[in-house]
């Protein structure tokens, strides 16, 4: 696919993969509106990318229908859909320590958050629109603390295969991560976050953990193929191996 003229909105696009998504369609020509919550967060980033004609910004809270209404009213015409949110703040507990208004945080940026991006963006795509959603290896690869979004990654994906047969043709797919190196580590691991992916990439038979740019061209590979849906491409460097 050719990504010039192409609209694409990444929600989350202020850091992480939806950054390095973000910068990776401005290079190809695309049009890109990256949204978030925070508004110093999504200035940040559009100094980093560059202030630039084909980059706009947008302050909403994905799990508010409310806000996603409006959010798409502003936007326009769009041909596709990005989310790479997850605020999993305080979510990585054992279940005696789980706080609902935690889980409720991640239901509400990993599932309500696509079903709205999905219910509202879904009627201004062109047929060869797409949407594509982020999961992750904790639906594959459970561990202790981490039951809630576990399940949630889970829910997502089993929403991706649903919503891929009610909106074709528009496409529908999710990417499924293993241990990337974002900011999300600071929630997970803490101080130890660098200990904890060394670790890891030990383990792993691609010899390393990710890096944004590895989803980010897994997220473009679904864009611009027009013959993927209802799938979750797993990029996590072979992390359901072991």
């Amino acid at each position: 696919m050719d990504m010039d003229k192409q609209r694409i909105l990444v929600v989350g696009g202020s850091s992480g993969m939806g950054l390095a998504l973000a910068k990776r369609c401005l290079a190809e020509g695309a049009h890109v509106i990256i949204a978030g919550r925070g508004e110093a967060k999504l200035s940040a980033a559009r100094e980093a990318l560059g202030r630039r004609d084909t980059l706009e910004t947008a302050v909403a809270d994905i799990g508010r229908e409310d806000e996603v209404a409006a959010l798409f009213q502003r936007i326009g015409r769009l041909d596709h859909i990005v989310s790479t949110a997850a605020a999993i703040e305080g979510a990585y507990r054992l279940l005696p320590e789980v706080e609902l208004s935690a889980a409720q945080r991640v239901v509400e940026s990993k599932f309500y958050g696509p079903l709205l991006l999905a219910k509202h963006g879904a009627p201004i795509l062109p047929p060869s629109g797409s949407l594509t959603f982020v999961s992750g290896i904790a639906a594959y690869r459970p561990a202790a603390r981490g039951s809630v979004v576990a399940a949630v990654n889970a829910a997502l994906e089993g929403l991706v295969r649903a919503l891929a047969v009610e909106l074709a043709p528009i496409r529908v797919n999710a990417v499924s991560p293993g241990w990337v190196d974002t900011p999300i580590w600071e929630f997970v691991a803490g101080d130890r976050k660098a200990e904890t992916l060394a670790a890891m990439a030990e383990r792993l038979p691609a010899g390393r953990v990710g890096r944004p740019e590895d989803i980010a061209d897994a997220i473009r590979f679904l864009i611009g193929n027009g013959f993927t849906t209802g799938e979750t491409l797993h990029v996590e460097g072979g992390h359901r191996l072991i």
